[in-house]
């Protein structure tokens, strides 16, 4: 189990055998003394004895959903959590190459010439760039014919951009049965976030829309993770998300007992994730809850105006509006969110004409 401290931030793992379940207990956190409270009173020892499966493609599955039908309960909150969570090693892999460039992109004294290096070991990767790098949207179509043409064309942070979406378009463009989302739809949604991060982060901050596209390609991974246990109660959603105003967050923190949000976060600790950048997607959907984090607030806000450009929608319920004070937080006016949404509309279209195929 990981537990968190509350002031800090800090993240510490206790295996499950040293945890005193049905009980109530804190533990001092070793980086600012304050003490981390954990209630597990509600919680009983999770049972090994029906260890999640694991198909071909290495994403968690959930039971069978037969076991229900013999009158076994379908697992929830932490116990269920416990479970996905004991299946990190078997979670999607962060491409290395994205890794890497990251790493690269993100020190001060890094060049172009380092980052086209390392894109030109993978190949798959390197062919995905070419193949964007000449798409409409970059208006070089045509035009480029290697990997280090392109780092002279586009320089240092849109080569970045490019590995970042080539890396994550394949793990991103999966068929998502639980969530109802064809193959391609999650892509959209994402790389829609991603540039409505990055034109946001902008305004502010020139040096900080690296981070804040890459942010907004993988905020909504938890998806990937949840997917087969959201599809195993298909049912039990769908009579949720009936119910009028209801959206699939609040089906996920009723049925499951946490969300797809929580779930990212866990997987951005594995994948190495700055933490800046983990917690933002941990509380993009509740950035008033994040304790300032700026990225919080942009994902929050570029996540809105994905879903009223109709990317990504589960439901064909309007989507929800953003916080109150968010838009006051990133000085936007309604005028600025109805010129970024045109953008983002624009740019996913051209994109997604060469990238992903329909």
């Amino acid at each position: 189990m990981k537990i968190e401290c509350p002031d800090c931030r800090k993240v510490y793992k206790i295996p499950d055998e040293k945890l005193p379940f049905g009980k109530k207990f804190s533990v001092p956190c070793l980086a600012c003394k304050n003490k981390i409270v954990v209630d597990l009173r509600s919680e009983v020892k999770p049972d090994r004895s029906n260890p999640t499966l694991k198909p071909k493609n290495n994403v968690p599955v959930a039971p069978a959903a037969s076991d229900a039908s013999f009158g076994k309960k379908q697992p929830s909150g932490m116990s269920l959590k416990y479970g996905i969570l004991r299946t990190m090693d078997d979670l999607p892999a962060m491409p290395h190459v994205v890794q890497k460039a990251q790493e690269i992109m993100a020190r001060p004294d890094s060049n172009v010439k380092e980052l086209a290096k390392i894109i030109e070991i993978e190949q798959g990767i390197a062919t995905r760039v070419l193949k964007m790098a000449n798409s409409a949207y970059y208006g070089l179509s045509g035009k480029v014919s290697s990997v280090h043409h392109a780092s002279v064309l586009l320089g240092f942070k849109t080569l970045g951009e490019l590995v970042s979406v080539a890396g994550i378009s394949n793990l991103m463009s999966k068929d998502l049965r639980g969530y109802g989302l064809n193959s391609g739809d999650l892509w959209r949604h994402s790389i829609a976030v991603a540039f409505g991060s990055r034109i946001i982060a902008n305004r502010k901050d020139a040096d900080f829309g690296n981070q804040a596209f890459f942010a907004g390609l993988i905020h909504d991974a938890g998806k990937l993770i949840l997917d087969p246990y959201v599809y195993e109660r298909k049912d039990t959603f769908e009579a949720f998300l009936s119910n009028g105003g209801q959206n699939i967050l609040n089906a996920e923190k009723t049925i499951l007992g946490f969300d797809h949000s929580e779930i990212a976060f866990e997987l951005c600790q594995k994948w190495k994730i700055p933490n800046d950048q983990s917690l933002a997607i941990k509380y993009h959907h509740h950035p008033s809850r994040s304790d300032g984090n700026e990225l919080a607030f942009i994902l929050h806000m570029a996540d809105y105006i994905a879903m009223i450009n109709g990317y990504g929608r589960e439901t064909e319920n309007e989507p929800d509006p953003p916080e109150e004070g968010v838009r006051d937080f990133l000085d936007l006016q309604e005028e600025d969110v109805e010129n970024i949404k045109n953008d983002v509309h624009e740019s996913v279209e051209k994109i997604a004409q060469e990238v992903h195929a329909d």
